[in-house]
């Protein structure tokens, strides 16, 4: 039996790889015990008990950016924090610590090392975060998502993704998955997110385009996130959504998509095949451009700045682009061709390596 602590969370794209490798540890026999490590004002507050686990508490400790008093009273926080994780491993008699990047982990990779711990790291993005370009440095290991990802004894395991998404690329739930929504499963699908919380250009443009995308014979499964002010609404072949419970069948539904670049939804979208015109994030580091460079690349996507996507652009690009058939196709075999569905069991082999 192996216990093993997951530290991580934040937002679901760190939340929903903590929980696949938790979903791959118990599906490898019932005898492990899993404890995830979060704050209690992160996503993972809900979705990690909702799944089953339990989760301990540690404070949320931000670097801190500019000399001030959070500054100066940050130190003492933060030995704090690595104390209650020292506890937790104690406690519960923990055999490895797995880290997701974020407030968690930092605290997780300090105790872990200071008890003689290994722990391991998995880097979701392109660009590694802060937390995980400092704790690789010690790690028993490290995980990444991308080939261009920059860290020290890095490991291509791919993105660990939940069960729901993996099955899609052997089954074909469109039937199921449109009659869920409420749309019509001859047309053509296009599904629209910004993530989770949302993304005011994509937004806007699509809300813009509406009468033009039903005009050329697609529908729409538009995830405008919790914090846009729109509310959720059904009207003909337009589906909006301020947040998607089910997108394993959103994505089983859509035959074409339009994202920004988080590293869930590009590793999500290539390891079922679908095709994407993804719009990174246009502010802070460039971290989602590089995550889409290699589907790019291979030609499974298109990226498109957040000031060019448009509705001209929807008009004269996006509607011929989504309207061919032969075009998606091709762009299904190229993203699949790149694309990773076992990324829970590879970073669990690595995790299991270092025992």
């Amino acid at each position: 039996m192996t216990n093993y602590l997951l530290a991580g969370g934040g937002t679901a794209g760190h939340v929903n790889p903590l929980l696949a490798l938790a979903d791959q540890i118990m599906a490898q026999t019932g005898s492990h015990k899993v404890w995830a490590l979060g704050t209690i004002e992160g996503l993972e507050s809900k979705l990690v008990p909702e799944r089953g686990y339990d989760l301990l508490i540690v404070a949320r400790l931000p670097m801190p950016r500019k000399l001030n008093a959070y500054a100066f009273r940050f130190p003492a926080t933060f030995a704090k924090a690595v104390r209650d994780v020292k506890q937790y491993i104690k406690a519960h008699k923990i055999d490895v610590v797995v880290g997701f990047g974020g407030y968690a982990s930092a605290p997780a990779y300090r105790a872990a090392l200071a008890m003689g711990i290994p722990y391991v790291i998995h880097e979701a993005n392109a660009l590694p975060g802060y937390a995980n370009r400092v704790g690789a440095k010690s790690a028993a290991a490290v995980g990444i998502t991308f080939p261009n990802t920059k860290l020290p004894k890095a490991v291509l395991v791919g993105m660990p993704l939940r069960k729901e998404i993996v099955e899609l690329k052997n089954h074909n739930l469109k039937l199921d998955a449109t009659k869920y929504f409420n749309l019509d499963a001859k047309l053509t699908t296009l599904l629209v997110t910004g993530g989770s919380l949302g993304a005011k250009r994509i937004n806007e443009t699509i809300e813009s385009s509406r009468a033009v995308l039903d005009a050329a014979g697609i529908q729409v499964i538009h995830i405008v996130g919790d914090r846009s002010g729109l509310e959720a609404t059904h009207n003909g072949s337009y589906v909006r959504l301020a947040y998607c419970d089910r997108m394993d069948l959103a994505i089983a539904a859509a035959d074409f998509s339009v994202a920004r670049a988080g590293a869930a939804t590009v590793s999500e979208f290539s390891a079922v095949g679908l095709p994407a015109v993804f719009v990174p994030y246009p502010v802070g580091n460039g971290e989602q451009r590089l995550n889409a460079e290699q589907v790019v690349a291979a030609g499974g996507a298109i990226l498109i700045t957040d000031a060019g996507f448009t509705p001209e652009y929807v008009r004269s690009e996006l509607i011929p682009l989504v309207s061919n058939a032969a075009l998606r196709k091709s762009m299904k075999a190229k993203s699949l061709s790149i694309g990773v569905s076992d990324g829970a069991e590879r970073l669990l082999r690595l995790v299991n390596g270092v025992l």
